[in-house]
């Protein structure tokens, strides 16, 4: 990790150049996404087949489609330990997003007017489970799991190459539409659709820039959960363990060369302790490697005020801190992690609430992924006429106020009505 002290010209050149790095990111991926959009548009299956087979590695012929009977033979073939873990996992997530889910609801702010609202699920969402390095079965279950809480009837889940792992989760979640397709292509299909799958209404789950800037250019048609690009990992501490430190940002880092880990601290001493630290534990890991040496820093900064404000400033997708007390400063992140016992890992798999999160500074504006992204919040009002009389003589004024007379009459000629 590159150690840069935070008042030097040098830091506030990569602080810029950090906080337009999802932009900037996704740029350099754009003409070839939006050529394979166009090809899935206008050529349908046949176009999804050349994408999968050039990107994807599907051999020629191979079904799109995996059957149950492939799920079902992949998680009777799982290690039982592993089938535990799954479903302690999917417990915890569905347990969280049970929690989160919104009610229907409705109160009277005066007699014969009735407001609220009710929840109704999307009809149709799409899960993206990358399957390029890792399997990652717990993204299924992360992605699939909240859309059954929320009542969604048909989830589709693309994923290339499928590991055996990926297949037993499916078959753990009960899906029974699942397609080895990914990238950018897999993307376009989910939103546009062919003649072998059907559109969805939303597009979720992580995946590399491809698959990020594939969702940002067909968000205007189809829904989508958010830009959840290469992984992110900021850890701001005054007092932490070098080690716990440095384990985090490695176990960030090994999901992508285009991985961002940063530390950030006013401590210099522990600044070069997780430096050494992270180097010593990435010198075998080929990927953190590549992901610290390109976008790892250690930032010293001149004041714990000046340490916080810069987190909130990156936004990170992963945020560590050192107490509960810290969550009073936090502003922007998509999940956060408190003290030196609790790896982000945990959050990564087990613990329940989302690893779907926001990118590329994202977090400013949105948390991760939740059961309220497979739902539809639709309000309800209700009036009498006695109601109508007190209330509407004051929508009236503000139509009239803004030369909609048609707004006007609307309230007028019930008010007018002879009883």
């Amino acid at each position: 990790m590159k150690l840069i002290y935070t008042n030097t010209p040098e830091a506030a050149e990569i602080i810029a150049s950090l906080e337009t790095r999802g932009a900037t990111n996704t740029a350099k991926v754009d003409p070839i996404v939006r050529e394979i959009i166009a090809g899935i548009r206008f050529n349908g299956d046949s176009a999804l087949r050349d994408y999968a087979e050039k990107y994807d590695g599907l051999a020629p012929g191979a079904p799109l489609k995996v059957t149950p009977e492939e799920m079902k033979a992949a998680w009777d073939a799982t290690d039982p330990k592993l089938q535990a873990a799954m479903k302690l996992a999917q417990a915890n997530i569905r347990a969280f997003a049970e929690k989160q889910l919104p009610r229907a609801w409705s109160f009277r702010p005066m007699e014969g007017m009735e407001v609220g609202q009710i929840v109704r699920p999307l009809a149709s969402v799409g899960c993206y489970v990358p399957g390029g390095r890792y399997p990652l079965p717990s993204t299924l279950l992360m992605t699939a799991t909240p859309a059954q809480v929320a009542g969604v009837e048909r989830i589709v889940v693309c994923s290339p190459k499928p590991a055996r792992e990926t297949l037993a989760a499916a078959h753990l979640a009960g899906i029974n539409e699942f397609y080895r397709v990914g990238g950018a292509q897999a993307i376009a299909t989910l939103a546009y659709g062919t003649t072998t799958i059907q559109p969805v209404d939303k597009i979720v789950g992580p995946g590399n820039l491809y698959v990020t800037a594939a969702k940002i250019a067909v968000s205007n048609d189809c829904g989508i959960d958010m830009p959840a690009g290469p992984t992110e990992i900021v850890y701001t501490s005054e007092t932490g363990n070098p080690t716990g430190i440095a384990a985090d940002i490695v176990a960030q880092a090994e999901h992508d060369p285009e991985a961002l880990p940063i530390f950030i601290t006013t401590q210099t001493q522990l600044a070069r302790a997780v430096a050494e630290e992270t180097a010593r534990l990435a010198a075998n890991n080929e990927i953190a490697k590549q992901s610290i040496a390109a976008q790892g820093y250690a930032f010293i900064a001149t004041s714990v005020e000046e340490a916080h404000a810069l987190t909130n400033r990156l936004a990170p997708e992963h945020l560590t801190v050192d107490t509960g007390a810290d969550l009073r400063w936090v502003a922007n992140a998509g999940s956060v992690f408190i003290g030196d016992y609790t790896p982000q890992s945990m959050g990564d798999y087990i613990s329940g609430p989302n690893h779907v999160l926001p990118t590329g500074r994202v977090g400013r504006m949105r948390g991760g992924l939740s059961v309220m992204d497979f739902v539809k919040i639709i309000t309800v009002q209700q009036y009498t006429r006695d109601a109508l009389s007190v209330i509407g003589p004051h929508t009236i004024a503000l139509a009239e106020a803004e030369g909609l007379q048609a707004h006007a009459d609307s309230v007028r000629v019930r008010l007018e009505e002879k009883v």
